[in-house]
């Protein structure tokens, strides 16, 4: 996560495929960014208090706020 407690999807998937090619990570058939199940499985675990906002795209902290679960509006 970046200093301000975030991660972009964009961001993330530019690193991936930067450090491991396009098998990890990469653009789906709708133009958006996609990261591989099996990376995202391996974050969720390494990262249980983050959250992933749908509607920026990208993944932050937990908040006193947040809905139940790892997705948020």
């Amino acid at each position: 996560m970046e200093d301000d407690g975030t991660l972009y999807q964009d961001v993330a998937v530019a690193h991936i495929m930067e450090a491991f090619g396009n098998d990890l990570a990469g653009i789906n058939a709708n133009g958006n960014s996609s990261i591989n199940p099996s990376v995202l499985k391996v974050f969720n675990e390494l990262t249980p208090a983050a959250v992933w906002s749908r509607s920026g795209r990208y993944w932050r902290w937990r908040k006193d706020f947040d809905l139940p679960g790892r997705l948020q509006p």
